[in-house]
This record gives C-alpha cells, structure tokens and sequence, in this order.
C-alpha cells in the first residue's frame, strides 16, 4: 500500500522543499495539499468538524505554487491537491496551471477536487450554492476541451471556450491528470465520479465497507472498468489496523494528516508513520 500525506501547509509550518524532500528520502509515495483563498470573518458555515474554525484555514499556501515547489526538488513524489475548489476557479486558467504543473512534474500530479463547505468563501467567487455541483461538472468538460489533442470547442450550461490552442498538455491528453473527488457517500457524489473522475477521495475513510460496494454498483453500470476505480482515504489518521482492512478493501494508497506545524514537529510525525511504509 503506498503512504502518502496531506498538511495544511502555510507561512508558519514548515516549506514546501524540505517536506517534499524529506517524503521522498523517506519513501512516502506523494504530498498533497488543501485550497482555501480566504476565509470571510463574517461567516455563518459551521466548521464541518464541530468547533472552532482551526486558524490554518485562512493561512493555506497556494497548492499549485506549493507543488511546484515541490516538483522542482523531486523526482518520483506523488503531487496533488485535496481539494482544488473547482467552482471557485476560472476553468481555462486552471486548465493550464494544471496541465503545466503535470508537464512539468513528468505526470505525477493528481486533481483531487470537491465543491466546498465555506458557502461565504464561495459566495465570495460568485458562486451560486446551490448548483455548485453542476458548474463543477461544467468547468471539468470545458478543461477537457482544453486538454484535447486537437482544437476541441466546448459550450456549457456556466461556460465555453472556442476551439483553441492549448499547451502544454497533462501526461494523459484529453482526460487529464488522474482525478479523484472528495465529498461524503451518495448517489449525486456517486454520479459525479463516474461520469469524469478516476475515483474516490473519502475524508476520513470511515464507514468503506458499507459505502464501497454502492459506488462499485454505480461504476459498473456506468460502463467504467472495474479494476479503473480508484479509491484513495484521505486525512487519515493511521493505524496497523484501519490499514489492514483498507488493503482486505482493496485500496491502494491512504493519505495520512501530518500537523500544520514546524519542521521539528512534522518531522517526528514522519518518523512515527514509518511504521506504516
């Protein structure tokens, strides 16, 4: 089972080369990094975990600059995000931020993406709450068009885009990066992934064996090879035995949450979960 990690990376924890450097010498399989542009003080949303909003939500680095970072100091690390909000992007600027951090990193990124919690942060991008999910859809065909070997148009319900020039392209041309959506189990989740995604990125990773066998059904009778699916838990917090029975699963990759922290104190964390490499 490949182990990789997720931070909240900011301007106080430890920097993106000397993490990315250290999970490579150590074996870890990839780095992957969360997106928030700000967070609103005047917010309503509740914290999705319960509490207090942890004060490293509104001190998130860039992840793609982040990344890049990242690429430029390693040569087989995995690199992705969890999670890239979509709806809160201009789709054809981030088609080519991830077509060129792919490029560059020789194929090694991934697009982990969801559809937020923040309604105020996204309200903040003039994003319409409610149909978040379809214009989430939307941007992913128009990127897709962009991603095409040849001058490909598209026009959707939110966007469009002429048939036009696009390069460089992802390692995997028209499809893109592999693709993973975050969000809790259900049918409109379900549909979403297997219409333009690789698979699942379950936060947390509870609750699989009830869960898995439903998005399996729904993989098949979309037409989608079984062994393509692709299901990776994320901000896990490790044990031998949530492992073990992530491996009877079949699952292939966890990642596991280190500390939004400093270099002393992620560090030690690496070497607790070198236990699981």
């Amino acid at each position: 089972m490949r182990i990789s990690v997720t931070i909240f990376l900011t301007d106080e924890t430890i920097t993106p080369t000397r993490l990315a450097r250290e999970l490579e010498e150590r074996g870890f399989a990839g780095l992957y990094l969360p997106e928030h542009t700000h967070i609103p003080v005047e917010r309503t949303t509740p914290y999705p975990a319960g509490g207090d909003l942890p004060p490293e939500y509104g001190r998130t680095l860039d992840p793609f600059v982040a990344l890049g970072q990242a690429a430029a100091v390693t040569e087989n690390l995995g690199l992705g995000t969890g999670i890239t909000l979509v709806a809160q992007h201009d789709p054809i600027d981030l088609a080519k931020q991830i077509a060129t951090l792919d490029h560059l990193s020789g194929g090694r990124f991934t697009l982990g993406l969801g559809f937020g919690w923040n309604v105020e942060e996204a309200a903040d991008h003039g994003v319409e709450w409610r149909t978040r999910r379809e214009l989430v859809r939307d941007r992913m065909a128009l990127m897709r068009a962009l991603w095409s070997g040849e001058p490909t148009a598209y026009k959707g319900e939110f966007g469009s885009v002429r048939a036009s020039h696009a390069h460089p392209k992802p390692l995997r041309a028209h499809l893109g990066p592999r693709t993973l959506v975050g969000g809790a189990a259900g049918p409109k989740l379900f549909t979403h992934i297997c219409e333009y995604a690789d698979g699942w990125m379950p936060i947390g990773g509870r609750g699989l064996t009830e869960t898995l066998p439903v998005l399996r059904a729904a993989w098949a009778e979309a037409g989608r090879e079984a062994s393509a699916l692709q299901v990776v838990p994320y901000a896990v917090h490790p044990s031998k035995g949530k492992l073990a029975h992530y491996a009877e699963l079949g699952i292939e990759e966890v990642v596991v949450q280190l500390p939004p922290a400093g270099e002393a104190k992620v560090l030690g964390v690496l070497d607790d979960y070198a236990q699981y490499l």
